[in-house]
């Protein structure tokens, strides 16, 4: 096809047509008559052999306009305004080698209107409005290589051998039409078929012997085609098949003996590897490891701090331990990767299809949205801590149990409920080799579509919305604190360090999340996604806060490191000890004032006080609230 839209290529320039239009150029025996508002086929002399009509204003073939021409070789009608084409229009084409229809309006082919053709190599009948087509259409091309239909409206292919009449067929394209689905007698007759191109159709599903007659194939396009009933025996009688062309990567796990299968990645898995990039691998051990490490690391140091703040200490934990089932969910991935590493094609959708692939999702779902919902409740708690400290809001013991255990419930539920209705979602957490749900595919069951969308778009964002409302509220109030407490220049430096907490606490969210609204957004709009995005999304940046919030919210707080200092100091009282004799240890009770600080103070704070001046409670009030997030 390296000249689809050929043009003169005549080795005289002088010209041996006898009569043409004066706008039409002549070489030799070769007319070009291109952009001259044509609105009928013009007579000219019947010794021409290559005739070019483009980008004129002709709306028919009449019959036998074209018999006189028995030398013509090249007919060229493209981006014309052809409608209807007489069954005898070609009569008399006996040495006609190529046909160019493309780019015209042309409904109907009638059966026998190229009867006379059967010299015909090419012919392109591209972007038309051709909506059937039956064997008998293509009846008298037997010297054929080439057909064309490509962007027309086709919704079916004959029942009956499509080639009977095309012996030598050896290129079929059928890109950018509506056909819904192939029968087995389709192309029982092409068995010279080398290309076939069914790209960008709306096949759904295919039947397991369709493809068994093309013995001959050597590059098959099936891109842009969702296969629901996709099986290996489908492809396994095309021997000598060397380029095929999916949509999805994962189907070439289907066609393991082609030699070359394309797409060969989805931007996180490979032919070869479960994990394509170097980085990918490395990148899930490290961030597993962070995230494991940190969070067993707060689990098990948190009852160590004295804090009287118990209900508090729970949600943390409870945090952590949400935030501890992604790095299980990154290690079980990067040691899945381990295992397929070299031959991952061939079990990439046994894989995706696995109870393990299906849990492993469930678990990252799982980790996700309870952290999201903890994040939000402990958020909440802040909030009214800050904004409300007078009010007696607080939630009690029983409460906050309620709410956690809840919150757990939720997450449980909302990760598991894709694995209880197959034929609803589908294969829900298949869709790419690490088995977490983005859903980027616009092809996706409806089912999937809502359910992702009510998830990333509904809960998340609702949460991220509240997160930062919350958190600009809690400032301001603050802020507004200290300005009529008039203790400027320590109430400034309080509310930076406050303020750069804050930031960062609603960054990491918004580093976190922002990316994934997004790719919800697009993949709504029909945007077509590229795998490396998602792979981005899925390995780099979901697991950011679970790495990041035991350092947000317990090792860069105040308390632990008041007592980490305790620690270092004690250790070296014991040094002094051992070197210099006994002394006692000097051993403060450090009091984590947190969440609930006129709750949490010491006792000689709480005893009641009588103050002249009312502004002094306020200032009592902001000073204990800042010092509660310095």
């Amino acid at each position: 096809m390296t000249s689809l839209y050929p043009s003169i290529v005549a080795e005289t320039s002088e010209c041996l047509v006898g009569s043409a239009p004066m706008q039409c150029i002549c070489q030799g025996l070769e007319l070009e008559c291109d952009e001259i508002n044509l609105r009928a086929v013009p007579s000219v002399s019947s010794n021409v052999t290559f005739m070019s009509l483009r980008r004129n204003l002709i709306r028919k073939l009449p019959p036998n306009v074209f018999k006189r021409y028995h030398g013509l070789q090249t007919l060229c009608l493209q981006n014309n305004k052809i409608r209807s084409v007489s069954v005898y229009a070609f009569r008399g084409l006996y040495n006609l080698t190529k046909l160019y229809l493309s780019h015209n309006r042309i409904t109907l082919l009638k059966p026998g209107v190229f009867e006379d053709l059967y010299r015909l190599e090419w012919l392109i009948i591209e972007d038309n409005h051709l909506n059937r087509i039956s064997p008998l259409t293509f009846y008298g091309l037997n010297s054929l290589i080439l057909l064309v239909l490509m962007n027309n409206v086709l919704t079916r292919l004959p029942d009956k051998s499509l080639c009977q009449h095309m012996p030598r067929l050896h290129w079929l394209d059928f890109e950018g039409n509506h056909i819904h689905n192939l029968r087995n007698l389709t192309f029982i007759s092409c068995s010279n078929l080398t290309v076939l191109v069914m790209r960008k159709n709306k096949i759904n599903h295919l039947s397991e012997n369709t493809f068994a007659p093309l013995q001959k194939l050597d590059e098959f396009s099936l891109d842009g085609i969702e296969i629901s009933n996709i099986q290996r025996r489908m492809f396994r009688p095309l021997m000598n098949l060397s380029y095929i062309y999916f949509k999805r990567f994962q189907y070439c796990g289907y066609a393991p003996h082609v030699r070359i299968c394309k797409p060969n990645t989805d931007g996180l898995s490979s032919l070869e590897d479960l994990l394509a990039s170097i980085i990918q691998r490395v990148f899930v051990w490290v961030v597993s490891a962070v995230t494991c490490f940190g969070n067993i690391f707060v689990i098990c140091m948190r009852p160590c701090i004295r804090s009287e703040n118990k209900l508090h200490a729970m949600s943390i934990i409870s945090l952590c331990c949400a935030d501890c089932l992604m790095g299980i969910y990154l290690f079980v991935i990067g040691a899945f990767d381990l295992k397929f590493r070299g031959e991952y094609n061939k079990h990439a959708q046994l894989w995706m299809e696995s109870i393990h692939c299906q849990l492993l999702g469930s678990l990252a779902i799982l980790s996700t949205e309870v952290s999201v919902l903890l994040l939000t409740f402990l958020t909440l708690e802040k909030y009214i801590c800050i904004v409300y400290p007078f009010r007696y809001l607080r939630p009690g013991k029983c409460r906050t149990i309620t709410v956690l255990i809840l919150i757990w419930i939720i997450g449980v539920i909302v990760a598991f409920i894709p694995l209880s209705n197959k034929e609803f979602f589908k294969n829900y957490y298949g869709t790419n080799g690490v088995c977490f749900p983005l859903h980027s595919e616009d092809a996706e069951s409806t089912g999937a579509q809502i359910y992702s969308v009510a998830i990333f778009l509904g809960i998340n964002l609702a949460a991220f919305i509240i997160i930062v409302f919350s958190y600009g509220s809690m400032f301001y109030s603050i802020h507004q604190s200290a300005v009529t407490a008039n203790e400027v220049q320590n109430q400034v430096r309080k509310e930076m360090i406050l303020a750069k907490r804050f930031f960062f606490i609603v960054f990491t969210d918004a580093l976190c999340w922002i990316p994934i609204f997004i790719l919800k957004f697009l993949s709504l709009l029909q945007v077509e996604i590229p795998g490396t995005i998602t792979s981005w999304v899925v390995i780099f940046i979901l697991p950011i806060n679970s790495a990041l919030n035991p350092i947000l919210y317990t090792l860069t707080t105040r308390p632990f490191k008041e007592m980490i200092h305790q620690f270092w100091y004690n250790y070296r009282q014991r040094r002094s000890i051992d070197s210099k004799g006994s002394q006692k240890t000097y051993d403060p009770s450090f009091i984590w004032v947190e969440m609930w600080p006129m709750q949490e103070m010491p006792s000689e704070l709480m005893e009641p006080v009588l103050f002249a001046d009312p502004s002094k409670l306020s200032l009592i009030s902001q000073s204990t609230r800042l010092n509660s997030y310095s």
